[in-house]
């Protein structure tokens, strides 16, 4: 037999130290390497440590592709490279909106940054996004004429151009809805806050609103912040109901849902008070918007917070309502702003109540034909 033949097959397999350690890099990324040239010994070899870093090349390709082809897969994710962002609309504590188009569409663009609150750690900024990547899940169902059209949403803005100094980090989100060019219904009402309007006007957009929120708590959603300030008006003057920022599924418990949501002077006592609430909470919000919508004026306007939130718990104190609004009005406003929220008509039967009134007898805090309003308010306000 060969001797230099025996003395190689005795050496198969076997490779010095450095020749280990070269061939383990090559094994890390380093380089390449081919079957043929390089043999090692199974007991020379730390399984163990080969697997952990099995396991966490695995886990990385896990997340980068596999959840990466399931959020491609959501019906309501965006397209980021089909959206262009024009100029931004408005900027808040945690959100920023801008006006933009989306595949075609003229679209708001709202930008969601929780983190940006100082105060908000990384546990409840993640759940905050789990929250509202469950809801828009619901959002983009929503099809009603009366309730903003929800386009998409993106868990991340990492790729997105935004005509900012100030950038969003990746975690942002992003929520795109059509784009509506009427402004919002508070700002409709303060530009006729001296002249007033119509009673057909004032029935019409009462019942735009109505029907929007009847048709909200049919899906079991309860907006938590109705105001003047979050309807917005198309260019023929229908009202949609917008920003559902806090808006939740109405929990089966009423325990479940507490807490003080909403703009103060819109909130009814069980929310001012941190008791549980429901969807009878928008009915009152309702209630204070119809005031509104009639008197073209704010509520409360003189009153500070604290004062306001004391006397609507405990003095029953409620927006006066003018000696020329006709009774089948008034009495809609009085039961929306029950105390007791069982007390409350459903948004349904409000539709009905609001349908049923004749506006052709006027009624009105100014005619059609009418310059001025009316005086019938010893002072402005409540």
């Amino acid at each position: 037999m060969d001797s230099r033949k025996g003395e190689d097959s005795n050496n198969v397999g076997v490779v010095g130290a450095e020749a280990m350690e070269r061939s383990m890099s090559q094994l890390k990324g380093h380089g390449s390497f081919k079957n043929r040239d390089i043999l090692f010994r199974a007991d020379q070899i730390d399984l163990k440590s080969l697997d952990i870093q099995l396991e966490k090349k695995l886990s990385k390709i896990w997340l980068n592709d596999v959840l990466g082809s399931r959020r491609s897969k959501k019906e309501w994710e965006i397209d980021l490279s089909k959206l262009e962002i024009r100029y931004l609309v408005a900027q808040g504590t945690h959100g920023t909106v801008f006006r933009g188009i989306y595949d075609g569409q003229d679209v708001a663009v709202k930008l969601l940054d929780w983190g940006a609150d100082e105060h908000a750690t990384d546990t409840v900024t993640a759940a905050l996004r789990s929250s509202f990547q469950q809801e828009v899940a619901m959002w983009h169902k929503l099809d009603n004429l009366h309730v903003t059209k929800f386009v998409g949403a993106s868990m991340g803005t990492a790729d997105l151009k935004i005509p900012s100094s100030n950038s969003l980090p990746a975690p942002a989100c992003c929520v795109i809805v059509e784009y509506v060019p009427g402004g919002t219904l508070k700002q409709y009402l303060i530009r006729h806050s001296r002249r007033k309007l119509p009673f057909k006007v004032v029935i019409q957009l009462a019942l735009d609103l109505a029907h929007g929120l009847s048709y909200l708590h049919s899906k079991k959603i309860v907006h938590r912040d109705v105001k003047t300030e979050n309807m917005l008006l198309t260019a023929n003057r229908t009202v949609k109901i917008a920003d559902f920022g806090v808006a939740r599924v109405e929990a089966q418990n009423p325990k479940d849902m507490t807490g003080e949501t909403g703009t103060l002077q819109y909130m009814a006592p069980e929310v001012l008070e941190g008791k549980p609430y429901n969807r009878k909470c928008d009915v009152y919000s309702f209630g204070i918007c119809l005031w509104e919508i009639y008197v073209c004026d704010m509520p409360y306007y003189k009153l500070t917070f604290s004062e306001v939130s004391y006397a609507v718990v405990h003095k029953d104190l409620r927006p006066k309502i003018p000696r020329c609004c006709p009774n089948s009005l008034g009495n809609i406003m009085k039961r929306c702003w029950e105390s007791n929220p069982d007390k409350r008509p459903e948004m349904d039967e409000i539709v009905k109540l609001l349908e049923a009134i004749d506006t052709n007898k006027g009624g009105g805090m100014i005619s059609e034909d009418q310059f001025q309003g009316c005086f019938c308010f010893a002072a402005r306000g409540p």
